[in-house]
């Protein structure tokens, strides 16, 4: 089941670059909710929780419950612009989500047991994660905050793909349903490069130009 967090937000009546500045300068996110049966709504959220919110991964992979006076609409974050150098969340758009209908989204995956695992514990092999994120389908009450891979067992030369994920139930990766060029590796386990040590004659060479 997903887990909902919820955040408090105000309507806001005042629009354009004008009422965004002094949103801004008052500490408040303008911000607009859209999608389904609705019109596009305005509103403004407190910077303090919207920056306490985005520091943690369920903010940005979760459903969201946006309380208006007790008015709960279940939403996801499809957009948020930042100021190019100041700690500042400048604008956030948000969509409705309908418990019916299948929505789209990028989950988080989590990596475990990655260094207790053969290749984890091996000296000369370097695990990669080639991907930190997968993109799924799934109606909004099946929406997992991450997908879980275990390393356990992973040994060097073993290819983690796609298909290989052990997905949620009611979760489906699209990507897989394009073809088998589309079932990419997720984790890697392989040998690190190692330098090759010279030769002795060339050692001894390379001491003798040095002399």
């Amino acid at each position: 089941m997903a887990t909902t967090h919820e955040i408090q937000v105000q309507r806001r009546e005042d629009e354009g670059k004008g009422a965004s500045r002094r949103l801004r300068h008052a500490g408040k996110v303008p911000a607009v909710v859209y999608g389904g049966d609705l019109a596009p709504v305005s509103i403004e959220l407190s910077h303090n929780d919207v920056w306490l919110a985005s520091q943690h991964e369920w903010f940005y992979a979760s459903i969201l419950d946006l309380s208006l006076n007790g008015d709960i609409q279940k939403v996801l974050l499809r957009d948020m612009q930042r100021h190019p150098f100041k700690q500042q969340i400048m604008h956030l758009d948000f969509q409705r989500v309908n418990a019916n209908e299948a929505i789209k989204t990028a989950v988080p995956l989590h990596f475990v047991n990655e260094d207790t695992s053969p290749a984890g514990k091996a000296a000369d092999v370097v695990i990669t994660h080639e991907l930190n994120e997968v993109t799924v389908t799934c109606l909004p009450g099946d929406l997992p905050e991450f997908i879980e891979i275990d390393l356990g067992q992973m040994v060097v030369g073993d290819i983690v793909h796609l298909s290989q994920i052990k997905l949620p139930k009611g979760v489906e990766i699209p990507e897989l349903s394009l073809g088998a060029d589309h079932d990419v590796a997720v984790v890697v386990a392989k040998h690190g490069r190692v330098e090759a040590e010279p030769a002795e004659g060339e050692a001894s060479g390379d001491a003798a130009a040095a002399e």
